[in-house]
């Protein structure tokens, strides 16, 4: 893992571990996931259903109602997810039987509820053998998941409607749907570790010891989840708190690969010994005040070294961590923002050639498909729906290049309302600004750097910015965007980049340091965290994954590596036993 660095002190320091003091930098880890093609980690949630007022199509009794949920596919075909119970005779019913559903904040994902009131001829025969074409329909319902979880409940209600588009005027009733995380996904153990009698493997100094933590999978193989930070010139090293979700680790009982290396700058780092263990094992150790031996693997097949050194748990402790839903559903927003490049390497507006070139025809362009792809994603999360939108690189009216201009060509205002106003002011701009130059990034993300430290200094802030900026080409001024990206990585800011066109965007992966390397700046200044993310829209159209996929997978870790950093916890109106928990 050394390899991924290039700098000292991002090599030494922890990764994938998320700690109470410090910042969570994840980026060798996962560096390491993208290249093996794992893919990001997600929230599982379950559904609960409940519904009122039903109407009822049984002459003798009352309906006996059953959901059917959907997921809806981008061709628009039915997916199911699972079905409830069937309960008797009831026209409010609350059913018990959970819905599983992955929530994934990169997607839009819609969802479709049909209700059924199950002929009684069925009745005790498995839910899932039901032909639904035999069955009375009572209505359906369709939201997104989103919908859901930005409320501050957790739950939404729907009205039921006919599927017909000519919908009658009779009240069909309605559903509700409340979604709630698994506790699989916001547990967690804090684990202190601390070894002994470490075999030492520099020759004119102490070994620099650090711990990886691997786990192993149903191949037999293992994947890195996280690391300590390294003790320099030590052999009996303790490390500060390691934070492991069970969703890195998987269950107490999956075994788990630790092996302590010594710390090597070229990357080769030496291995001092290793142990199998699982959390239930270390949760053993700490309980026995024990020690575990290291071993060292032979060469002969099948036979291992005993080795004096062992590995001590200090401290274990099981915890609940907030998660990104828990704080978007207790108020706090993404704020979007966008810039869009109106240098000349984009071509004249007006030729069919040109990146901006808009087509009477209504086909998209690819700064309109990106506006679109990734605003419909954010603006769930973001209640006024007032976006401030810039562009860059362009001749304003009245003949000076800016670098920083509002699209609207309001001077007192950069935000435009919705989705729409974002794409209704860029066209607009196309037939006021004349394209020029150079690229320069720099005066847009200190934009979007100024207004997150305004929010900052309001109280209760609960905002957390995402600016989008869309370019063709190669970025001008490099370190001057380096250095800002350094200043505003303790802000609550993310920023990502679309590459359109054919340009040669090395330059924009320097700024995203997906290679495990962070940004650094002429002062010297390393990032906090990664907050930047670059996507080639190139890369985009060759494979499965979307725009707004590719950008936004790492955002909701982004937002949480912030606000625990900052020790930010939800707002206490929604949970009120905040003020007394760990994080």
């Amino acid at each position: 893992m050394g390899a991924c660095f290039s700098d000292m002190k991002g090599a030494k320091q922890a990764v994938g571990a998320q700690q109470s003091s410090t910042s969570n930098d994840n980026d060798a880890v996962d560096f390491f996931y993208t290249a093996q093609g794992f893919q990001p980690l997600f929230t599982q949630l379950q559904l609960s259903l409940s519904a009122c007022n039903l109407l009822d199509l049984d002459i003798a009794s009352k309906s006996d109602p059953m959901v059917v949920v959907y997921a809806k596919k981008g061709d628009g075909k039915l997916e199911e997810l699972g079905r409830t119970e069937v309960i008797m005779n009831s026209l409010n019913p609350e059913w018990i039987e959970k819905i599983n559903i992955a929530f994934h904040f990169e997607t839009v994902q819609p969802l479709v509820f049909h209700v059924y009131d199950i002929d009684t001829t069925y009745h005790g025969v498995p839910t899932k053998t039901l032909k639904l074409n035999e069955q009375d329909f009572l209505g359906e319902a369709t939201c997104t998941l989103s919908e859901i979880v930005t409320k501050p409940s957790k739950s939404l209600t729907l009205k039921l409607q006919n599927k017909s588009e000519n919908h009658s005027q009779r009240n069909q009733g309605a559903i509700t749907i409340h979604a709630e995380e698994t506790i699989a996904a916001k547990s967690a153990v804090e684990i202190i570790f601390h070894c002994s009698h470490l075999d030492n493997k520099d020759r004119f100094s102490k070994s620099d010891p650090f711990l990886r933590i691997s786990r192993v999978v149903e191949t037999g193989g293992s994947v890195p989840i996280c690391k300590t930070e390294v003790i320099d010139n030590n052999l009996n090293p303790k490390w500060k708190p390691l934070c492991l979700s069970v969703q890195q680790f998987g269950s107490k009982d999956n075994p788990l690969v630790i092996e302590c290396f010594d710390f090597n700058s070229s990357g080769n780092h030496v291995l001092i010994g290793k142990m199998q263990k699982s959390i239930a094992d270390l949760e053993k150790l700490y309980q026995e005040k024990k020690g575990a031996n290291f071993v060292m693997p032979s060469k002969h097949h099948g036979q291992e070294k005993v080795l004096k050194g062992q590995l001590f748990v200090d401290q274990y402790c099981e915890k609940e961590q907030f998660s990104f839903i828990d704080y978007i559903s207790s108020g706090f927003e993404l704020n979007f923002m966008v810039a869009v490049d109106f240098t000349a390497s984009n071509g004249n507006p007006q030729q069919p050639d040109s990146l901006h070139y808009i087509s009477g025809s209504g086909q998209l362009n690819s700064y309109q498909k990106a506006i679109m792809e990734v605003g419909e994603v954010i603006q769930f999360y973001d209640s006024d729906k007032r976006f401030p939108a810039w562009g860059f690189g362009g001749k304003i009216p009245g003949g000076t290049v800016s670098h920083c201009f509002n699209l609207n060509g309001n001077l007192a205002s950069s935000e435009v309302v919705g989705v729409e106003g974002i794409m209704e002011a860029y066209a607009s701009a196309l037939h006021t600004v004349r394209l020029s130059g150079p690229t320069l990034f720099g005066p847009v993300i200190n934009m979007a750097a100024h207004m997150a430290a305004e929010s900052l200094s309001s109280y209760n802030s609960t905002k957390y910015f995402v600016l989008l900026i869309i370019t063709d080409g190669v970025v001008t001024d490099l370190q001057e965007s380096i250095n800002a990206v350094v200043n505003a990585s303790d802000l609550p800011l993310s920023i990502l980049i679309v590459g359109v066109g054919n340009a040669d965007f090395t330059s924009m992966e320097i700024l995203d340091a997906d290679n495990g390397r962070r940004l650094e700046s002429s002062t010297g200044r390393v990032a906090t965290r990664d907050l930047v993310q670059f996507v080639p829209m190139r890369e985009v159209h060759s494979g499965q994954i979307s725009v707004v996929q590719a950008l936004l997978e790492e955002l909701p870790n982004q937002f949480l590596t912030l606000m625990r950093s900052r020790d930010v916890k939800p707002l206490t109106s929604y949970f009120p036993h905040v003020a007394s928990s760990t994080q």
